[in-house]
């Protein structure tokens, strides 16, 4: 997708779409979680919608905005994360980029599909921490 479109669909989900998906992600359905992160400059705690699919010993995240997102630096630069999954909480550290295919192969197939169609090229795993 441009980049350009992607700025404006990220402005509107900030305002609007995230607002209502905080309080369905995380919950007992769907692929939505809740990742929380505190920001690298400012110590405040956020709280944003993700699509997001557990693996073996962690998560993958898909980026739908790319890599260059605030929440990942800010979970790069604490080495993790947190994040609310099926009524669960689960702390994630060692956050890396997989290779599409890879993250891709995470989801289920209906929802790979979607994810193909959105075009969405960055995936995100992390661990979960012990």
């Amino acid at each position: 997708m441009k980049q350009a479109f992607l700025d404006r669909v990220r402005v509107i989900n900030k305002y609007l779409t995230n607002k209502i998906m905080i309080h369905i992600a995380g919950k007992k359905f769907g692929h939505f979680a809740i990742l929380s992160h505190v920001g690298r400059k400012s110590g405040k705690r956020y709280r944003i919608p993700i699509i997001a699919e557990p693996v073996e010993t962690g998560f993958v995240i898909a980026l739908t905005y790319g890599k260059k997102v605030d929440w990942y630096e800010n979970v790069k630069a604490k080495g993790g994360c947190s994040l609310q999954w099926k009524n669960k909480e689960y702390f994630l550290i060692h956050p890396e980029f997989i290779d599409k295919e890879i993250g891709l192969m995470a989801f289920p197939a209906l929802f790979r599909s979607g994810l193909k169609k959105m075009g969405i090229q960055y995936y995100l795993r992390l661990e979960i921490q012990h």
